[in-house]
C-alpha cells in the first residue's frame, strides 16, 4: 500500500461550481480566500478548472462574496453553510 494516495469519503466535484460549493460545505470560506488558495484546494481534491470557469463559479456562487481590488480579489462566506436536517421528528396530524 502507500504511494501517498489515500481513500476518502470527500465527494469529487465534476464542475467548478460543484467545487466551490463543497469547499463551502467544509468552511473553507469562513476566511478569506485568494483565488490561488482556492485553486490550491480544488487540486488538492484533484480538481483542476480553467481560470474562466473557476472565475465564473466564483462570480456567481450567492454564498461568498468578494472584496479587494481586480487581481487581487478575496472571497468569504455571506453565511456559514448549514447542513439540511433530514432527522427532524414529522408532526403528527391532528395534535392533541
Amino acid at each position: 500500500m502507500g504511494g501517498g494516495f489515500m481513500a476518502s469519503n470527500r465527494r469529487f466535484a465534476k464542475t467548478a461550481t460543484e467545487g466551490l460549493k463543497i469547499l463551502w460545505e467544509e468552511h473553507f470560506f469562513r476566511s478569506s480566500q485568494k483565488i490561488s488558495a482556492v485553486e490550491e484546494a480544488l487540486s488538492k481534491r484533484d480538481n483542476h478548472f480553467s481560470d474562466a470557469e473557476l472565475g465564473m463559479a466564483l462570480k456567481r456562487a450567492r454564498y461568498l462574496t468578494r472584496r479587494g481590488k481586480r487581481r487581487s480579489y478575496e472571497y468569504i462566506q455571506k453565511y456559514p453553510y448549514i447542513a439540511e436536517r433530514t432527522d427532524t421528528p414529522k408532526r403528527k396530524k391532528g395534535g392533541r
